[in-house]
């Protein structure tokens, strides 16, 4: 097993995904971003900790990001945004967050993975990661990852290109960030 091959393996499969992403599902994203009076990310498993470093760049970036969760999280209202991430489209939590926030007024946006789920079917706005289960088995392909992964990994380097293109916007200043950086613990 030769380290070398696996991650390029890994790499191709990322490339290969990260290269169907829609550039107006992106901007949409960017765009309600922007628009937002407050940012609200949910998610469960691994999908959840790929959201939390989303969270915590937009909040070093000057965003007012929450993580749904947390005991400091507000409440989510009108002119709020919730972003999920979800492989499976199926998590039921999370689900139920995303009806919470649209009965509360909130725009709710998600990174799925499968898009005819029931979660994909509820939201506003999503985007397409397809890299679900369902995606292994409908058009052909066949990851060599274990289930997941691929999806998890595109995601945290979409979520991560956003932030850099936001960054670049603000004029890549690395004080900006810092600022902002924890500095307890």
């Amino acid at each position: 097993m030769n380290p070398q091959t696996l991650v390029k393996s890994i790499l191709d499969e990322n490339r290969k995904l990260l290269a169907m992403v829609s550039k107006e599902e992106v901007d949409h994203l960017i765009e309600g971003l922007d628009k937002a009076d407050r940012i609200f990310c949910a998610a469960q498993g691994r999908s959840g900790y790929i959201l939390r470093s989303f969270c915590m760049r937009l909040m070093q970036l000057g965003y007012p990001a929450f993580f749904v969760g947390e005991t400091i999280t507000p409440r989510i209202g009108k002119r709020d945004m919730l972003i999920v991430l979800s492989g499976s489209g199926q998590t039921i939590l999370t689900q139920e967050w995303v009806r919470v926030a649209q009965q509360q007024g909130a725009t709710t946006f998600g990174v799925i993975g499968v898009e005819d789920s029931s979660i994909g079917g509820i939201l506003d706005y999503s985007l397409s990661l397809a890299a679900g289960l369902k995606a292994e088995f409908s058009n052909g392909s066949h990851f060599i990852q274990p289930h997941g992964s691929l999806f998890e990994q595109a995601a945290f380097v979409l979520l991560e290109s956003i932030v850099l293109a936001l960054y670049q916007r603000q004029g890549s200043d690395p004080q900006t960030i810092l600022d902002r950086h924890a500095n307890l613990g």
